[in-house]
Parts: structure tokens; sequence; C-alpha cells
């Protein structure tokens, strides 16, 4: 990691000690925070980041052309230092026992979370740009240039879905208007308040939308769809069906286009104000159709392995 993006590979390693910080002040440090422990966040946001950079730096070493990689690093270096901007303003309103997101009450909070909504889009255009240098590269084997790409596309998916969070919601316009004052814009939770009854460890709302769940299931396609090319590799050393790189690409892709789909179907059903456990039938019947679909596609896919000659069973490129 350190020879392909050092950058990279220091905010890794950077946000691997902070994970461990935060996990001693989740032990030593009592206070709460919206309902939390004030520790739980930046933990969250450190091993999301540790998790994030180490895949962009293997994603960086894919890049064979000389210029297209000096392009992918200096991309490697604006997500770390936007990352460790974002880190450091979460990080300190912990440490002066204020909320980081949303949080407007007074001018160095608005001014923190303006500073955090900045890194936010810097972050996401600068994996959109890795996106579409990785696209024109060409020395890949098809099923793991899909994962790559495929992985990106869903990932800024979920990374968009956090805009929708920073808008203000009903019950923050019509207290501004009572009170003329606004302390907070925007939220996680849809219909509920944030802090309310939530899911153990990532704190999601058990009785209203949450915006975090697609955020979250969108983001990690950067991981889980290049793991799946390469579990798809390992088995095809004893699957001959797998053999074939095009049928593995075809896989991931329908995996793709699953991942895409639920988190859509998530996005969809928090913003009607649904918990994640209490799906209503229009919700339940969607996610039959998409689990259908990808079935029958997975199916599609694996007959076109089985009427592939043998010469075509070498990698594809």
């Amino acid at each position: 990691m350190t020879r392909e993006s050092r950058a990279l590979a220091v905010f890794c390693a950077a946000m691997a000690a902070l994970a461990v910080v935060c996990l001693a002040g989740l032990l030593l440090d009592p206070r709460l925070l919206g309902g939390q422990p004030i520790w739980a966040k930046p933990l969250k946001f450190s091993v999301s980041f540790v998790l994030y950079s180490a895949t962009l730096a293997w994603m960086i070493s894919l890049v064979t052309v000389p210029r297209t990689r000096r392009w992918a690093r200096r991309a490697g270096v604006v997500v770390a230092a936007a990352g460790t901007i974002e880190m450091i303003a979460i990080v300190g309103q912990v440490v002066r026992g204020r909320p980081s997101h949303f949080n407007v009450a007074t001018s160095l909070d608005a001014a923190v979370w303006s500073v955090m909504g900045t890194t936010i889009v810097v972050l996401w255009l600068a994996t959109a740009g890795l996106g579409v240098l990785l696209l024109r590269e060409r020395g890949l084997a098809v099923d793991t240039a899909w994962a790559v790409r495929l992985g990106l596309v869903v990932t800024l998916i979920g990374m968009a879905v956090a805009f929708l969070m920073t808008g203000p919601t009903g019950a923050q316009v019509a207290a501004a208007q009572a009170t003329g004052a606004m302390p907070t814009i925007g939220a996680h939770a849809v219909a509920v308040p944030d802090g309310g009854p939530g899911l153990p460890l990532v704190g999601w709302s058990t009785t209203g939308g949450d915006l975090r769940i697609a955020h979250f299931v969108g983001l990690h396609a950067l991981q889980g769809l290049p793991l799946l090319a390469l579990g798809l590799g390992l088995l095809a050393t004893r699957r001959p069906l797998l053999r074939d790189a095009r049928v593995r690409a075809h896989l991931v892709g329908v995996a793709g286009a699953a991942w895409t789909g639920l988190t859509v179907l998530l996005t969809w059903q928090a913003l009607r104000g649904q918990p994640l456990l209490a799906p209503d039938g229009t919700t339940l019947a969607t996610a039959a159709v998409l689990v259908a679909g990808t079935a029958a596609a997975t199916v599609l896919a694996l007959r076109g392995g089985t009427r592939t000659t043998p010469e075509h069973t070498l990698e594809t490129r």
C-alpha cells in the first residue's frame, strides 16, 4: 500500500490508531450524545476510513499506465487530506461535547459543519475521478475490472445518499418558524427525531426511516464486489463452470446490479419513514422482485458458462 499511495497508507494507519483511541474512549468516557456513546461516531468513521483508504490504495495499484497512475495517486492524496480534515472536525466536536453533524447552533459549530460538508463533496469528487481513471484501464482481467468499476459506481451512489440528510426536516422548519432559530439543519432519521431508539452498535432508528442504512450498504460495495470477484476466482480452481473470466464477470455484474437495487430500495424505504426491520407490504414486494430478478440473472449467467467452449476457459482480458 505504501508504494502505491504513501498518503493513503499514512491515513489508513492513522485511522487504525484513532480507532484504538475511540475504543478507549468508549470504555473511559461515559458521556452520551444523541442517545449514543460520544465516541461511537468517530469509532465508526475511523473503521470505515481504514477500509476505504486500504481499498482505494489497492485500486490505485491496478492502474498500469504511468501518467494515469500519477493522477490516481493524486486522487489518493486528496482523499487522505479530505478524510483527515473530516476526522479532525469530528473528534474536535467530541472533545467539546458537541454534535459534529447538522449542528449550526453557534458560529463555531456552523463553521465546523461547513468544513465537513466541503470535505464530503471533495471525497465524492476524488472517488469519482479515480473511477474515471479505472474506466480507462485496459490491463485488468474482465471480472476484476467489472468488480472495481461497479464497486466504485455503487459506492458513489451510497456516498450521494448522505446529501439527502443535509436539508432541514419538516420539524426543524416548524420549530424555526415558532422560535426564529434553527440550531440543527438536517438529520439521519426520517419522520422521527435523531437520537431515538436504535439498533445496537450502529444506532439506526427502529422507529422511523434512517438514511444511514443505504449510505452504509452503498459505501461498502467498494470492498464487497472486489471480494466477490476474488472469491469466484478462488472457486474457479475447483468449479470448471467458473474458469471462464467472462462468466465470473457476468456474476459480478449481477451482484453489482443487485447491490445498486438494494441501495436504492433502502433509500426509498428510509425516505418513507419506515424502520429497517418493519417494512410494509410494498417494500417487501419490491425486495422480493429484486431477489427473484437477481436469482434469475445468476442462473442465466451460469448457464452461459455451460455453453462456453474449452478454448474460452482462459482468462479473458
